[in-house]
């Protein structure tokens, strides 16, 4: 089991509640074992991070990112991050919000090789 930042968790649920149009999308073709029977969840906390979806059997963090992550800071704040699942053994796959918006079959496939 991964630990994680029990003060996230409020801040996790807000999320959850509060998810983009192209998290919402990708969690509708994602959840309830859709994808080869696999368990994912949304905006869990690992670490001292929280990712947008993860599928413990596989290891796999997917997330959905917005234009704040295509800024010198927000790449910078990513590869910290991916850096610190991959010493987990955990894979982050990372799509843009508007890959998911406009491409969404392909998404889904790319995740399911992965898995």
């Amino acid at each position: 089991m991964l630990s994680y930042n029990k003060s996230l968790k409020q801040f996790s649920r807000n999320l959850r509640k509060n998810m983009t149009d192209a998290e919402i999308l990708l969690w509708s073709r994602i959840r309830r074992k859709q994808l080869k029977g696999l368990q994912f969840y949304r905006q869990k906390t690992i670490g001292n991070y929280i990712v947008d979806f993860y599928c413990p059997k596989s290891k796999l963090v997917i997330e959905v990112d917005g234009g704040q992550h295509y800024s010198a800071e927000g790449k910078d704040k990513d590869h910290i991050r991916d850096d610190h699942m991959k010493k987990n053994g955990i894979l982050v796959l990372r799509f843009s919000d508007r890959d998911v918006l406009k491409r969404i079959n392909t998404v889904i496939e790319k995740i399911w090789r992965e898995l």
